[in-house]
């Protein structure tokens, strides 16, 4: 018998993780060959599929009722690993571009943000992605593609209007930077805000059933 969290969207998110190493390897090895840029735009091809299959497998689980505890696991640790990957890879092939320190704000801030969720979801409430978030989603495929193709183009192709990459990749990368650092104190915010009325609610609570006690301890006996 199949199980339960054995369906499209799950394998779906699998794939994106199982593609992980394929783009470090694919970054890192000597198998490939720079010379015509085959190397950069098959790892560009690899990150794009691998994000977007984050939005086809929530897509999926909504459509088709399959939302199951195995794929809320999974999403996001799927995507904390591809964006750390991508990032931690990039310090090494691309460091005049992404140099060590934003990858350890832009990754330190997955770590944070998956942190409060953590203790959200131990305290029994939620926080909601913001649009910072979606938006950062948005720009970190841009930034980290435009990172690999600056390794090996000075120029895009003539269709994109002849436009400089590297100017393009230091742009969407400091972009990048920015977002990492104004969705994690949004997230903080939140996060913040939801766990100081839960501790008001909490306090009233302990209040109350403290008060009643004392009542009933007051009550004179006949």
């Amino acid at each position: 018998m199949a199980l339960s969290f054995v369906n499209l969207p799950n394998y779906i998110t699998l794939t994106r993780i199982f593609s992980i190493p394929v783009l470090i390897w694919i970054l890192s090895s000597s198998r490939f060959s720079s010379t015509n840029g085959e190397r950069e735009l098959l790892a560009s091809f690899v990150f794009i599929a691998a994000s977007l299959t984050d939005a086809i497998d929530g897509y999926l689980a909504r459509k088709r009722a399959q939302v199951t505890t195995m794929g809320m696991l999974l999403d996001p640790v799927a995507d904390k690993l591809l964006i750390a990957a991508a990032f931690i890879t990039l310090v090494q092939f691309n460091p005049r571009t992404v140099p060590a320190w934003m990858a350890v704000i832009i990754i330190g801030r997955e770590f944070l943000v998956s942190g409060l969720r953590s203790i959200a979801v131990s305290e029994g409430f939620t926080i909601q992605a913001s649009e910072l978030g979606k938006t950062k989603m948005l720009v970190q495929i841009v930034s980290v593609v435009a990172a690999i193709i600056d390794h090996h183009w000075a120029h895009l192709p003539w269709y994109f209007l002849n436009l400089p990459v590297h100017p393009i990749a230091l742009l969407s990368i400091w972009l990048m930077v920015a977002l990492s650092l104004l969705s994690a104190i949004d997230y903080f915010v939140g996060f913040w805000k939801k766990i100081d009325r839960h501790a008001e609610k909490r306090r009233k609570r302990r209040s109350f059933v403290l008060s009643r006690r004392r009542k009933r301890n007051d009550v004179p006996v006949l």
